[in-house]
């Protein structure tokens, strides 16, 4: 008897340890965060929050303008690291999208602490379009990285091995000892650096191959990598009191917390930089002083530079709004200098809004639970009446939380999400400007309108907030927010012993109360709506896809340019629809994974939602999604998703313009055409639908083929032989001296002239050179009608480059490539191609771990061997429903 067959698109049981291994990492960051929050809250137990308010108000204003001048020196030393490494690779880009694009993406990086903005996908977006390869921008994110490391850890030795007693208060060792620790390591550190760059020998850490700089470069990033972190460490140092310890005791203190910072993954380092500053710090002054400075640091150096980038981004939306043209021709000609950098940033903008509405509604609920910090405030207070007072607190507190919750809209760019957005912030405003005691936070309010209204055309999604999934980062980013309430409330109010009767207690000068009920306010509307999204956010059933909904994907692959994206129709693969149904992925399941052929089909925006979508969901469903065989152009999507690539290898693609049997370097090839033809071999190009009769002995050519291969039908990235397939596309046939001997059938792209070969089998009795032939004249016959480039497939594992990368994957995967010949005959196929002189395009395998995807290719092979279960014809009879959802 045989076994019933597992449904290839059926999703795979998701059981707890895969949602605990999904949920893990965010668990981690959120503990650390948790950790950082309580012992600040120890460090800062005697301090007073009225103490601190009043020391941030005496700092003198010639000390807050020395600290924006040394962090507008910090950020110039960021934007260097760049230049250094573009210059280390031989690269030479204008020095305005250089310094334009690192100031931007470090005045995101650093207050969000994501790389996917300060790192991956800004840098390829503005390097590709700029000449530079996959390889060389990793390259650059490379050196950058490894040069803030060894300059941080180079200047906190050296400072350490002045003044070995800095850290005596965290690290249980002698200063003796500690000294000479610092100066061993020291040498640890620079020695291998100088003797790799003066031989020019390569430098292998672990896994890694490294190239070390020329001599000169070295020095010249040392002195940025050291630059970038003196002039951070003097900006908090300005804040400091004057009877502080002295500048390079410091540095050694503020090396460590910057790395521990680095190290625990939360964003900002917020709770564990902080924390480690004032435990190391000695107690000269008051505690409340080093709170004034830390808070004044965070301002300087994170929120003014990211206010800053976020108002000229702004402006360049507006500015290329209207037409890339003002009344000031020398602005026009900056803002066209600094435009590749610009648009580079550009696509994440839904996101560094979300950040900027999440912090202003942070900051709006944070304020409704602090006591009157002024002697304006509490003259005002006691001005209105205590209906206004109570009233303004809970809608400002009301307001916050709304915002905190629908910056996840902006995100998922929800049109609904940037209305409500804007409702809100105006409406906080006018709360503020009522109050008379928040008009900084109005006009912060105002500005942060102003800066949304230019993106609005970014935020197209009309779907409905409640179909916004929260994904684990999010709902730890929502837990950390009601902490950060709860501290800021227990922490403001900690002289007040708690009782019931508090609750109750309604009086002008009751501040306690007021926030103890502004915070279960915003607790509850923070708690209500993330559960409310968190249980109608929908889940996807992966299902054999219905009539209706093959119909809307044949829609959008007809007005598609890839050829590739015909293999929606086969019927095995699952297809899920954006909202609005301009877009679709089609993808299949395969142990613990969701396997998407290739990236996102259709209207670029919908496909862009769409593939977020699949991400989360996949995520919430416990599996790994995965995208196989994406080209180049899905590549920046894939980083904003926090993917990581993984090249399997090149297509080949021939560009028929260019392609002809002219010339000396086509000498072979046309004499082999010219002689098959002599032998009798013609191919002729048939439309559909085609004739039953001639799928029947097609039907006999491929049956022979797969007896004589010993192999059987395939799915998921191939077509296979299927009358209802094969009625769908244009296929060639080769005949010899009449008779039926090969055919192939030939994908077509709706729009841009593209094309691509799916299946090709020939009888057994066809003659040598068959196939070469049938590529041959179809390259010339899809010429002469007009086609612009046909794609060869594969030739998997091929450019392949350790040495360049240094990745574990890539050198498995050139050995397997150079040795593996008994298993597939991978330079066999790839010289084949290459008679045609393709152009070879890398693909890649993008899946949520950098490690090598030994299991997603595994689960992908599995899934390509298996004969699909249903066929096109199965679904003729099926009654049509809505099966995204």
């Amino acid at each position: 008897m045989t076994p019933p067959r597992r449904d290839p698109t059926a999703a795979p049981p998701g059981g707890a340890t895969a949602r605990l291994r999904v949920l893990l990492p965010y668990l981690l960051v959120l503990l650390l965060f948790v950790l950082g929050i309580f012992a600040l809250y120890r460090l800062l137990a005697p301090i007073d929050i009225q103490t601190v308010a009043a020391q941030i108000r005496a700092t003198p204003w010639h000390i807050v303008l020395l600290a924006l001048m040394s962090t507008f020196a910090g950020y110039l030393c960021l934007a260097g690291y760049d230049w250094s490494a573009l210059r280390h690779l031989g690269k030479k880009l204008p020095w305005p999208v250089i310094l334009s694009g690192g100031f931007l993406a470090y005045a995101f990086g650093n207050t969000i602490g994501l790389s996917a903005i300060s790192g991956g996908a800004v840098r390829w977006r503005l390097y590709s379009g700029l000449g530079l390869d996959g390889y060389d921008i990793a390259a650059v994110s490379t050196f950058t990285a490894i040069s803030f490391g060894v300059a941080t850890t180079l200047l906190g030795l050296g400072a350490l091995a002045v003044h070995p007693s800095a850290l005596s208060s965290v690290v249980p060792l002698a200063p003796e000892t500690l000294r000479l620790l610092a100066l061993a390591a020291i040498v640890a550190v620079l020695a291998p650096l100088i003797w790799a760059s003066v031989t020019r020998r390569r430098l292998r850490i672990g896994r890694f191959n490294l190239a070390a700089p020329k001599p000169g470069i070295l020095a010249a990033q040392l002195l940025i990598s050291l630059g970038d972190i003196t002039f951070s460490a003097l900006t908090l140092y300005l804040f400091l009191p004057g009877n502080g310890p002295d500048f390079l005791t410091f540095v050694a203190v503020f090396a460590a917390a910057t790395m521990a910072g680095v190290i625990s993954h939360v964003p900002g380092g917020i709770g564990v930089f902080e924390t480690i500053i004032i435990a190391a710090l000695p107690a000269v002054g008051g505690v409340h002083e080093f709170a004034a400075a830390l808070l004044l640091y965070r301002l300087v150096y994170f929120l003014v530079p990211f206010a800053l980038a976020l108002i000229a981004l702004s402006l360049f939306e507006a500015w290329r709004i209207f037409g890339r043209k003002t009344r000031s021709p020398r602005l026009d000609r900056i803002f066209a200098a600094v435009e590749p950098a610009f648009r580079a940033i550009q696509p994440a903008a839904p996101l560094l809004l979300a950040v900027m509405v999440f912090g202003s509604g942070l900051w709006m609920s944070i304020s409704a639970l602090l006591p009157p910090v002024s002697d304006a405030a509490e003259a005002a207070e006691a001005f209105f009446p205590l209906a206004f007072i109570e009233g303004s607190a809970l809608l400002a507190s009301a307001l916050g939380a709304l915002l905190i919750v629908v910056s996840l809209g902006l995100v998922r760019r929800s049109l609904g999400a940037f209305w409500v957005t804007i409702g809100a912030m105006l409406a906080g405003a006018v709360v503020a400007v009522l109050q008379q005691t928040e008009l900084s936070q109005a006009a912060t309010l105002f500005l942060g309108v102003a800066i949304l209204l230019p993106f609005h055309g970014a935020f197209h999604r009309r779907s409905m907030l409640t179909h916004s999934p929260i994904t684990p980062g999010w709902m730890a980013v929502l837990l950390a927010a009601i902490l950060s309430v709860g501290f800021v409330l227990f922490f403001a109010h900690k002289s007040t012993p708690y009782g019931q009767e508090l609750w109750w207690q309604f009086a002008t000068d009751a501040n306690a109360p007021r926030a103890l009920r502004s915070g279960l306010l915003i607790s509850l509307v923070v708690g209500a709506g993330s559960l409310f999204l968190l249980l109608r956010a929908p889940r996807f059933r992966p299902e054999i896809p219905d009539q209706r909904t093959l119909a809307t994907a044949r829609a959008i692959v007809g007005s598609s340019a890839d050829p590739d994206a015909g293999f929606a129709l086969t019927g095995d693969k699952a297809i899920m629809l954006s909202d609005n149904e301009r877009a679709f992925v089609m993808f299949a399941t395969s142990g613990t994974s969701w396997l998407s052929y290739g990236g996102p089909v259709g209207e670029a925006a919908a496909a862009e939602d769409v593939a977020f979508t699949f991400v989360d969901t996949a995520r919430r469903a416990g599996v790994r999604p995965v995208f196989y065989e994406i080209g180049p152009a899905a590549v920046p999507l894939m980083l904003e998703l926090g993917m990581g690539l993984h090249k399997m290898g090149e297509k080949a693609v021939v560009n028929l313009e260019r392609f002809s049997l002219d010339g000396p370097d086509r000498k072979k090839l046309r004499t082999t055409h010219a002689r098959a033809g002599r032998d009798g071999l013609t191919l002729e190009l048939v439309m559909p639908p085609h004739d039953p009769a001639l799928l029947r002995q097609l039907r006999e050519i491929s049956d022979g083929w797969l007896a004589a291969k010993k192999a059987r039908e395939k799915g998921f990235s191939v077509g296979r032989f299927d009358p209802d397939w094969l009625n769908l596309w244009p296929l060639a046939l080769v005949r010899h001296n009449g008779d039926l001997v090969a055919f192939a059938n030939i994908l077509t792209a709706g729009t841009g002239g593209r094309c691509a070969v799916d299946l090709m089998r020939q009888s057994d009795h066809a003659p040598g050179g068959t196939m070469e032939y049938l590529f041959t004249e179809l390259l010339l016959q899809l010429k002469a009608r007009g086609y612009s480039h046909m794609s060869l497939g594969m030739a998997p594992l091929s450019g392949l480059s350790p040495d360049r990368s240094g990745r574990i994957w890539d050198r498995f995967g050139s050995i397997i490539y150079r040795h593996g010949g008994a298993f597939y005959n991978f330079s066999g196929l790839r010289a084949f191609k290459s008679k045609f002189d393709p152009d070879w395009v890398p693909h890649y395998l993008a899946t949520p771990s950098g490690l090598p995807p030994l299991l997603p290719l595994a689960e992908a092979a599995r899934l390509i061997a298996r004969s699909p279960d249903h066929r096109l014809s199965l679904l003729q009879n099926k009654p049509a429903g809505d099966d995204t959802v």
